[in-house]
């Protein structure tokens, strides 16, 4: 990993966040079961799933609704899902509980540090990054995840034809995204600029919302390169 992807600068800020008692509860008593530790060493998703499938990595579960629709939708294939803030990881964890989801796993770590340290190159299938914090004011723009140097080594880890999924509805923040993957070599765009949101990302009720209200979502979905 470069200098400059191990910025000091986080891309998120640990909130004090309402933890119910059920994510609470959660926490304590699945986390040893569905989660993995942050641990400076590779994931052996092999042992981890016990089978051998396609890995999709999820950056940002938010509160786990998406993340938890994708793998009951997707049951071939196994996600690692990767979030900081305790109340997400808690609802995500019920979730996988309540729909005996054999196919997903959680980590509560930055994620620019999970894929440096524990995501092996070439690993993936996919990549999502669902709607990261745009950091709208400008002087917090040096807070957003998708940098180039971050950009590439999420492209490092995805096998030839794996692809990288973002989707945003900030339209300058998706002008940028689109511009830096577009900068990365090891990339292609699937399509020419944005695409149409694919049947496999569900559409959230906040999302839906805004879409009645005008707003636009930007989906941007590139491939690594042969």
């Amino acid at each position: 990993m470069t200098g400059e992807a191990w910025r000091p600068i986080r891309s998120f800020v640990l909130r004090q966040g309402r933890m119910s008692a059920a994510q609470q509860r959660a926490l304590d008593t699945l986390l040893p079961h569905f989660g993995l530790p942050f641990a400076p060493q590779p994931i052996d998703f092999d042992r981890v799933f016990g089978r051998v499938a396609p890995r999709v990595l999820e950056i940002g579960c938010g509160m786990g609704e998406t993340t938890a629709r994708i793998a009951r939708a997707m049951p071939g294939v196994d996600f690692v899902g990767v979030e900081v803030h305790a109340p997400g990881v808690g609802s995500l964890l019920r979730l996988i509980a309540l729909h005996a989801l054999a196919n997903l796993r959680v980590i509560r770590h930055d994620a620019v540090e999970v894929v440096a340290a524990m995501i092996p190159p070439h690993s993936l299938a996919g990549i999502h990054v669902f709607f990261p914090d745009p950091w709208p004011k400008k002087r917090h723009h040096k807070r957003r995840l998708l940098k180039p140097a971050f950009v590439h080594e999420l492209a490092l880890r995805l096998t030839p034809g794996g692809y990288l999924h973002v989707a945003t509805d900030w339209e300058e923040y998706a002008q940028e995204i689109l511009a830096t993957l577009g900068a990365e070599p090891l990339l292609e765009n699937t399509v020419p600029g944005f695409a149409s949101r694919p049947d496999y990302r569900p559409l959230t009720k906040f999302e839906a919302r805004g879409l009645d209200l005008g707003h636009g979502v930007w989906d941007v979905i590139f491939r690594r390169r042969a």
